[in-house]
């Protein structure tokens, strides 16, 4: 069975989409707007910003993931800004609120178009998606894909909000951790001017933490072979 050809509705709004990744790379990369987006400048508004300090950072999160801001330049900010531990959860907050807004972005305006282009060779795996999108999002995320193109990528597929949400979350508490932790420490002793502090549990931990996570998809794919 051929693939259905996409209706005019679907094409205009993949177009939609299209013009909004191109325009959001070109925004960030190309025009003015990218002083702005930078570590000294988002620090600066940032530590100004007082009690509110966590709520405009995961908006900014939130917003730059949908715009395909870097997401190191965003985490390593939130580490320095807030430390190891708050960074953690106001990173994470930011990634999920980020996560969800591109994927519903790419599941409206993609999603029909997407469809219409599957034929039967595709349509198997588009539907292995919908079954097994938890297990596919968690894996595809502790393997550190792409991020943001793995956002808008997803919401073209079948999977299931719930499940695309559910793997996110549990997938980037590994990277996420390390990253934050590793950051917020680097920073605390950069302050404290001990550089002893370099050599501790806290920094051993992350690294250890970081090297183990490389093991964690082939563990869980084993475990799932030996499922079936």
């Amino acid at each position: 069975m051929k693939a259905a050809k996409p209706t005019s509705g679907g094409k205009l709004k993949a177009l939609f989409l299209g013009l909004f990744i191109v325009g959001a790379i070109v925004l960030i990369r190309f025009t003015p707007v990218k002083d702005h987006v930078t570590a000294e400048a988002l620090a600066g508004i940032l530590t100004g910003a007082g009690f509110w300090a966590p709520l405009l950072y995961i908006v900014v999160y939130a917003a730059g993931v949908c715009l395909f801001v870097p997401g190191t330049l965003l985490t390593g900010l939130g580490a320095a800004i807030f430390g190891p531990y708050w960074g953690f959860l106001w990173v994470w907050i930011g990634a999920m609120i980020g996560s969800a807004g591109a994927f519903i972005i790419g599941r409206t305006l993609g999603r029909e178009f997407a469809a219409s282009l599957i034929g039967d060779r595709l349509k198997k795996y588009d539907e292995a998606i919908e079954r097994n999108g938890f297990a596919t999002v968690l894996y595809l995320r502790l393997v550190y894909f792409p991020f943001t193109p793995m956002n808008f990528g997803m919401g073209l597929t079948r999977v299931r909000f719930v499940d695309y949400m559910t793997g996110t979350g549990l997938g980037i508490i590994v990277g996420t951790f390390i990253f934050t932790f590793f950051i917020g420490t680097l920073k605390d002793v950069w302050v404290s001017g001990n550089w002893s502090g370099l050599i501790s549990l806290e920094v051993f931990f992350s690294v250890v933490l970081f090297i183990f996570s490389f093991f964690i998809p082939p563990i869980i794919k084993r475990f799932s072979g030996e499922q079936h």
